[in-house]
């Protein structure tokens, strides 16, 4: 069908081209109901008469219509003129981001930002059963204000919606009309399954995405030949060159993020979009306010405590197989109602730091709550949460459980049958204890209380020496965890079987005056906000955090048991959850 300015389609009244395809025509139209310039996408008419192409256009406008995302084009109308289908979305004014690359490497700043708005969009489309299959630069737009919007999903599989608790790969196929064989996508972008002409699921736009950010930091396309079928090759059989190579400036922590994406394998990309969204956001610094706080509402507290300030209780810190993500809610008292600021961070492991399965404990805050120690490569890394690298602390071989002193100059770990500590600044690692544990903490005085399992709860100078026995043991209990409270004078440890509900015991450190507080779970931590966590067994390596209130002056549990994070991931030995606080 002929188009040309001042052609009126139902109450939208067509003004000039915008460009064109392989999927259809754009034109620019004004809204006459609503007074507003819109964009118009129709097939051209030598191609209505092709099912494939009017099959897969139609795909589009179900697929971009079922969504509603500020990084997604919003579909405002769909409808037929002349036996032609067409689209009206909103007007974009800006460049495709092909014509913001345009050969050159973007600040880093920038490429970030814009990964996670596509990240993001990604997402939601994912969440819609929704995939894209032709992500690329030229379908990635960026308007005046930056933002960016996902284009074209006239390649999209629709399935249907999502459950919550199905996996993607699981979600029932809508079937597209694609003859066996083709290659749908642009050659470049597309993943190596899509080639291989297996089916394509969210992982294979995650894919694409690594291949447009990786030309963003470097300019190039990450698989690029002489023809489409060599560059077809590189897809399947080559790495692209490192980024660093090309880019100087680009940190190390975003090219892993960027060759995470483009594995050969689906199963080693990120799991999801929202994932991947997650890691970027991290990079970039930013933070959220979350809408998952949990309140200890007055109704939980005892009845003589309902004049104290309403507690604020949030998430703790969560230890992935895949990656070490983990996110630090702050617990505080707060005499009015305003919400905690909750901080998310990502640390995602390099192929040279793979997590110590079999490690009890595996990671720590400082005191000062500025860096994180952690597990990997059966060594301990430091990463500051102001940085985007962690190093690798020297002397620490073997190394698990790490624990720092009060002022945060030492790093405290445990290997089999001993318990060392070395300067967080670096130097030589020395020996504070022989024997078995689980949980150590370093009080303010360098006494260090040890939880000995079968030998009692030990005392021991941070500097070494003969260990005095404070809790004697008994034959039917393991004793574990031991934590100082505030003062210095007074301790709680775990009592009890392990993997078995264990009681949470207070005592002097001068005096056998032990008083059971309550019996739940194990790994119990007390922090200085005035409550108890422990974690309770929701699955064969998985727990789910609890809190408490709790009042050292009185020795009164002032609550009710609040679940605090679903899901914890259990050491494989030793049954220590991996939280930190």
């Amino acid at each position: 069908m002929p188009i040309s300015p001042n052609t009126t389609l139902a109450h939208y009244k067509i003004i000039s081209k915008i460009g064109e395809g392989g999927m259809g025509e754009v034109w620019r139209a004004r809204d006459n109901k609503l007074g507003r310039d819109v964009a118009i996408k129709f097939l051209p008419s030598a191609l209505t008469a092709d099912p494939a192409r009017l099959n897969r256009f139609e795909l589009e406008a179900q697929a971009a219509g079922a969504l509603n995302h500020p990084n997604i084009l919003v579909i405002h109308h769909i409808g037929t003129h002349e036996g032609a289908p067409y689209i009206v979305a909103e007007l974009l004014e800006g460049q495709t981001l092909r014509d913001r690359i345009n050969g050159t490497i973007l600040p880093q700043r920038k490429a970030i930002d814009y990964a996670l708005q596509i990240a993001r969009g990604l997402s939601a489309a994912h969440g819609k059963g929704i995939i894209h299959r032709d992500l690329k630069p030229e379908n990635l737009f960026i308007t005046n204000d930056g933002h960016v919007k996902i284009l074209d999903f006239g390649l999209a599989k629709l399935t249907a919606p999502v459950d919550g608790d199905q996996a993607q790969t699981e979600v029932p196929t809508r079937k597209v009309n694609t003859d066996p064989g083709t290659v749908m996508g642009s050659i470049g972008y597309i993943s190596p399954e899509q080639l291989k002409g297996k089916p394509a699921d969210h992982r294979s736009d995650i894919f694409s995405f690594g291949a447009v950010l990786y030309e963003m930091l470097s300019g190039k396309r990450a698989f690029r030949g002489e023809s489409a079928a060599e560059t077809m090759s590189a897809i399947l059989k080559e790495e692209p060159p490192d980024l660093s190579t090309t880019n100087k400036t680009i940190s190390p922590a975003l090219e892993r993020v960027v060759n995470h994406c483009l594995e050969k394998n689906p199963d080693e990309r990120f799991h999801s979009a929202r994932d991947l969204a997650f890691a970027i956001e991290a990079l970039s610094g930013s933070t959220t306010i979350s809408d998952q706080t949990i309140q200890l509402t007055p109704p939980l507290i005892e009845k003589t405590r309902r004049t104290k300030p309403t507690f604020w209780i949030a998430a703790a810190v969560a230890l992935l197989l895949s990656t070490l993500t983990f996110a630090y809610f702050f617990l505080r008292r707060t005499p009015n109602r305003t919400q905690a600021q909750v901080f998310r961070v990502a640390q995602l492991l390099p192929a040279s730091q793979p997590s110590s399965g079999q490690s009890r404990n595996r990671l720590v805050f400082s005191p000062d709550g500025t860096s994180l120690a952690y597990v990997a490569n059966q060594h301990i890394y430091l990463r500051r949460l102001d940085s985007l690298d962690a190093v690798e602390v020297p002397g620490t071989e073997g190394g698990m459980s790490p624990f720092f002193s009060p002022d945060g100059k030492w790093l405290g770990f445990t290997i089999p049958g001993q318990i060392k500590k070395v300067p967080v600044a670096g130097g030589t690692a020395t020996t504070i204890y022989s024997g078995d544990s689980v949980g150590v903490s370093w009080g303010p005085d360098n006494t260090i209380l040890i939880g000995g399992i079968y030998a009692g709860i030990l005392k021991v100078s941070s500097d070494g020496g003969t260990p005095t026995v404070l809790v004697a043991p008994t034959s039917s209990n393991a004793y574990s965890h031991p934590q100082f409270l505030p003062g210095g004078s007074q301790f709680i440890y775990a009592r009890g079987k392990p993997f078995n509900a264990n009681e949470v015991v207070i005592r002097s450190l001068a005096k056998a005056d032990d008083q059971a507080l309550l019996t739940a779970g194990y790994d119990f931590q007390y922090l200085s906000s005035g409550y108890i966590v422990y974690s309770q067994i929701a699955g064969s390596l998985a727990v789910d955090l609890y809190a408490v209130a709790f009042d050292v002056a009185t020795r009164k549990v002032l609550s009710k048991p609040v679940l605090v994070v679903k899901g914890v991931e259990v050491a494989s030995s030793g049954g220590n959850t991996q939280f930190a606080i």
